[in-house]
């Protein structure tokens, strides 16, 4: 059975003055009632509640059947269901969406009167086929089971309930399409848009005779009484509209709500309605066989005068009509009187209370729904209904003891109610000494403290969170303090209830730091080491893990180091960037962040790096993780060392590893070439301060993994003047096996290495630049003589030694130069002729 309301959705009303017995009305335009009767039409002007004047009159070529206004630009969508005859054999049947097609009945689309070209812009689609069989126990009259009422509500897209924006008639978009219908004794709404799906299903407590749907009400008249329904049309557009609709972050009363009467209201002989903005338009008809004639009795002694009523047939059958106009009240006005009649559910803490405000909150999104209709002031009066009927649900879910407990959340968020505000909404009154916090409180409050929602609560609100935590889900406490939102909390009251924890259900390492927190804040530096030594340095990384906002914060929108992190810089930077990276491989953080935490955190700008961010990444190549972009991570770390040994700038911390460190740990620093060591040595002048981040630039690029065709455009800066840049240099080069171009620049720059480089590096394939590049290089420079003379001569003669070992004898004379010297060549052809016999 649908539950009444006795509640007064319909204001004042007014007669329509017809000349005319109505036949036909319907509402339409701005503010116009047109009615019908006969031939002749008459239209009113209909204007809020002032009264309803006529504007003119017209007739027609013949006897008005059907009455509809269509808005110019707007075109009309007709629907044509057809039923078979009842037969008593057949079963009740449903057909939704494509497979209504297969009941039969066949539809034919005309093209009367319009153009051939317009014909392939429309088709017919199936919807819906129902088929009802009367229960025969109750030998009803076929009257009554004939369908009345179809109609269609198509509802538009309305962009943001709570914009202000207004779109114009031209902007409308289809969003959601429904569908009623009825039997005289129950009614059915569908949903038709994506798919078929029936919405509410209304059960008449006498027989209707017609009624309307409308965004926010189900109309229905009996023979004496006005009936008004909610409907569910709102909370299904809302989900077509609004994806965000049932998360944490919105809701909306479930569409399978039961539906409910607002009120049935007495008026007498109804035969017709139709419904035009807020109005309901009536037609009245006595029967001519109940009109009452008054008449005088007459005058006895001591008696007063009394009249009687009694029934009369007239000779020539006549009827009482009136065409009434009843004007339902503003949406705001009904929902004030849905809220207050809601109160008295209250304190007894049933669902009914949150099924009135469910509805009062579906009329208030319905009214929205339509804001091409309002004005401005009438917009804004109904957001903040809105937002107040999603306070009202939040209070609801938040207090009463229900399965959805956890719809507090989304309500109170579109409420817009800080979280200060609805905790000043809390009775924290406790009368036995015993409070008892709903889950719906608890959900909201602790999913709000895990947000950054950049506001603070009071010393006091924040003593009560704790307190209320302790109670009801006093494993959430330290997560609980550690929230940006907690910031004024005592730390000494925090401490105390830290304290009383039963450690044995949750991590006792969380506890441990989140008391050292604490301490930190009140300046007890003693405790707080006391605290830290609790616990080996793993598993103080694990209780960062377990809650981030230890180490960091946002707060509108920005990474902010905690105090806690400031401390851990100073006193341990290894387990803050241990703990960072622990952060980061349980995606706790993202590598951005973690950097941006790093600059603030060393008070750097955004184009200046501290060590202990290069510490972090360097951390991170040690740990090889899979998510890692890897040459993005290179290309950081080269940049770097390339800047500061460009720039002949030492780091402004001590590094946490060496080069030495890195290659014994991380398989993407490889072995720096024995060569390099050579090349370096060679320059006593360099600078030793920055000989660690050179060994780890090089070490990459002597690495498996690293990419060096990305790093040569940003090789510039580190001149190759310096040993530093040549080796650098020619590690990237020889990298690209460009050997010969390697070569050149080591017998220019420093020969005395460019034989332990071709030792390395000329192999297997690349054997014979021994005599086809490097031989005749150093013939050349020698001829030229200078003051690295005797370089070229020590190099070429270890060039002659692996060249006769490797080449035949013809073979070998052919590389040798031929304006050379004998004697020179001798021992090495020599040896070249006798390798055979030797071997």
């Amino acid at each position: 059975m649908v539950q009444l309301y006795n509640l007064h959705p319909f204001g004042s009303q007014q007669v329509v003055p017809c000349k005319l017995e109505p036949e036909q009305f319907c509402g339409g335009g701005r503010d116009a009632l047109f009615v019908a009767a006969g031939c002749k039409v008459e239209a009113f002007a209909v204007s809020g509640q002032e009264l309803c004047r006529p504007r003119c009159a017209f007739s027609t070529l013949g006897r008005v059947l059907r009455l509809a206004y269509s808005e110019a630009g707007i075109s009309n969508e007709t629907l044509q269901i057809e039923s078979d005859d009842f037969v008593i054999c057949q079963k009740p049947m449903e057909l939704l969406g494509e497979k209504s097609e297969q009941s039969g009945i066949s539809v034919t689309l005309e093209s009367t009167g319009l153009a051939d070209e317009k014909i392939k812009y429309f088709h017919v689609q199936h919807l819906l086929y129902r088929r009802f069989a009367p229960d025969i126990s109750s030998y009803v009259l076929s009257d009554d089971i004939k369908l009345h009422s179809l109609q269609l509500l198509p509802i538009y897209q309305t962009g943001s309930l709570t914009s202000d924006t207004k779109s114009s008639s031209q902007e409308k978009e289809l969003l959601s399409l429904f569908c009623f219908f009825s039997l005289p004794h129950v009614g059915y709404l569908y949903m038709v848009v994506k798919s078929v799906e029936l919405m509410s299903v209304y059960q008449y407590p006498e027989k209707s005779q017609q009624a309307v749907l409308t965004p926010q009400f189900l109309h229905v008249i009996t023979s004496n009484y006005l009936q008004c329904y909610t409907v569910r049309c709102s909370a299904a557009a809302a989900r077509e509209e609004d994806p965000y609709v049932d998360t944490t972050l919105k809701a909306c009363p479930p569409v399978s709500m039961d539906v409910c009467a607002l009120r049935i209201q007495l008026f007498i002989g109804l035969k017709a309605i139709c419904h035009f903005k807020n109005h309901v338009i009536l037609l009245t008809k006595a029967d001519p066989e109940t009109i009452p004639e008054r008449k005088e009795s007459p005058k006895r002694l001591g008696s007063k005068k009394v009249t009687s009523v009694t029934l009369r047939t007239p000779p020539v059958a006549e009827a009482g009509w009136n065409l009434y106009i009843v004007n339902t009240i503003s949406s705001v006005q009904l929902y004030k009187e849905m809220v207050d009649y809601s109160n008295t559910y209250k304190t007894a803490k049933t669902q009914s209370c949150i099924h009135l405000l469910s509805e009062a909150h579906l009329l208030v999104r319905a009214a929205l729904m339509e804001a091409c209709q309002l004005e401005p002031g009438e917009k804004a009066e109904l957001i903040e209904a809105f937002k107040d009927s999603c306070a009202h649900l939040g209070d609801c879910y938040s207090r009463l003891d229900t399965q959805h407990s956890h719809l507090a959340l989304p309500y109170y968020k579109m409420s817009g109610l800080s979280m200060a505000e609805v905790l000043a909404r809390v009775d924290w009154a406790v009368e036995d000494g015993s409070q008892k916090y709903e889950r719906g409180l608890i959900f909201y409050i602790n999913h709000s403290l895990y947000e950054n929602l950049d506001e603070e609560l009071s010393e006091e609100l924040a003593a009560k969170v704790v307190q209320m935590f302790h109670v009801a889900e006093p494993k959430q406490l330290p997560h609980i303090l550690c929230s940006p939102s907690m910031k004024n909390i005592d730390p000494l009251t925090a401490i105390s209830y830290l304290r009383k924890l039963d450690t044995s259900g949750l991590s006792s390492v969380l506890v441990t730091l989140t008391k050292a927190a604490m301490a930190l804040k009140m300046g007890d530096l003693d405790m707080h080491r006391n605290e830290m030594k609790s616990h080996s340095e793993m598993k103080l990384v694990c209780g960062f893990i377990l809650e981030p906002r230890l180490l960091i914060q946002q707060r509108k929108g920005q990474v902010v180091p905690t105090e806690f992190a400031v401390h851990l810089k100073e006193t341990q930077p290894g387990l803050l960037v241990a703990s960072v990276l622990g952060l980061q491989k349980n995606n706790k953080i993202a590598i951005e962040e973690a950097d941006s935490f790093f600059k603030v955190l060393c008070g750097k700008d955004e184009d200046t790096i501290p060590q202990l961010l290069v510490d972090f990444w360097e951390a991170l190549l040690v740990a090889c993780l899979p998510d890692v972009v890897l040459q993005e991570l290179f290309f950081k770390l080269t940049s770097q060392y390339i800047w500061r040994l460009s720039k002949k700038q030492p780091p402004d911390t001590i590094p946490l590893r060496t080069s030495e460190d890195l290659i014994n740990t991380c398989s993407h620093y490889g072995l720096i070439n024995p060569w390099v060591n050579v090349l370096l040595s060679s320059d006593s002048l360099e600078d030793k301060n920055f000989m660690d981040d050179l060994s780890k630039l090089q070490s990459l690029i002597c690495g498996p993994s690293f990419d060096i065709a990305s790093i040569i455009p940003f090789l510039e800066p580190l001149s190759e003047d310096t040993v530093a840049g040549l080796s650098v240099h020619v590690l990237c080069y020889t990298r690209l096996k460009e050997y010969e171009l390697c070569i050149d620049r080591l017998l220019e720059r420093c020969p005395e290495a460019v034989i332990p480089y071709a030792n390395h590096e000329l192999k297997e394939e690349n054997r014979t630049l021994w005599w086809k590049k490097l031989l005749p290089e150093l013939c050349q420079r020698i001829k030229r003589g200078g003051e690295k003379y005797q370089l070229y001569l020590s190099s070429l003669k270890e060039t002659l030694s692996v060249v006769a070992v490797e080449l035949e004898l013809r073979d070998f004379l052919n590389v040798l130069p031929e304006d050379g010297t004998a004697a020179f060549f001798l021992p090495y052809l020599l040896y070249c002729s006798r390798k055979k016999s030797l071997t």
